[in-house]
């Protein structure tokens, strides 16, 4: 099993709109809680704000209004084939004012989240 020790981000932009990924350690679901809440806060401008966690044998995703499966869903399967613990990734994007469409959507989320955990060194 594979863990981080500090926070890393990455910004990827596609059609004008901006995906900021983040990934950071975490021991408790009020902790990811408590930065999920900073974040927000920090992006309140942002569209949408996409996250997945795992902490031990417990997870979740959410898709924060993008289309079902497009976006919370590939962060999680990419945190489980990675094997990374005690974790959470987000993407907050900015909406850039062109449709994705469902397919590049879940690619541009996926390769954030592929790149932080790069810049994290998995």
């Amino acid at each position: 099993m594979v863990f981080i020790s500090s926070p890393y981000s990455v910004t990827v932009e596609e059609m004008k709109s901006k995906f900021i990924a983040i990934a950071f350690p975490i021991s408790s679901v009020d902790e990811f809680k408590e930065e999920l809440k900073k974040i927000s806060k920090e992006h309140h401008k942002a569209r949408h704000i996409v996250y997945a966690y795992r902490l031990d044998n417990t997870y979740k995703s959410t898709d924060d209004g993008e289309p079902k499966g497009t976006a919370g869903r590939p962060l999680l399967e990419l945190l489980l084939k990675k094997d990374v613990n005690n974790i959470a990734l987000i993407v907050v994007r900015y909406f850039g004012g062109t449709k994705l469409g469902a397919g590049k959507l879940l690619r541009t989320y996926l390769s954030s989240g592929v790149e932080v955990l790069k810049k994290a060194g998995i």
